[in-house]
């Protein structure tokens, strides 16, 4: 209603000459129509249950921090990669992650120390270690 006499407000000179009742109804009539037609065009508005299924703040920021350290495992040597797949990931000793990668345990210790270092250095690059 208050759209319909807003507009004639605006126009008075489409008031001249014709019934005032008449053009309010149009008017009225058209607004209702553009609004329904508008209402059809987009999805249905939802309520809060949509809400509900998103994570959670904290968890949004678990997956956000948890690309970053692949990212930052993404620019390892693939020697280093290897190394801190199989002790750290699928939770080998050095013995054990040196018969899977057919290497000296020596060198699982070693590529072990380098590779976190090399891991330090990447995540403090994207500002996620101390």
């Amino acid at each position: 209603m208050q759209e319909t006499l807003l507009r004639a407000w605006r126009h008075p000179d489409a008031l001249s000459g014709r019934p005032i009742r008449a053009w309010l109804f149009t008017v009225a009539r058209n607004l209702v129509v553009d609004q329904h037609r508008a209402r059809k065009a987009r999805p249905p508005e939802t309520g809060d249950e949509a809400l509900a299924v998103l994570p959670a703040d904290d968890e949004l920021e678990r997956a956000v921090e948890s690309w970053a350290v692949a990212e930052a495992v993404a620019t390892l040597r693939p020697e280093h990669r290897e190394v801190l797949a199989e002790v750290y990931y699928r939770g080998k000793s050095v013995k054990e992650a040196a018969e899977t990668l057919g290497v000296p345990a020596g060198t699982v210790k070693s590529r072990t120390y380098y590779a976190l270092r090399a891991l330090k250095l990447a995540l403090e690059e994207r500002g996620l270690a101390p």
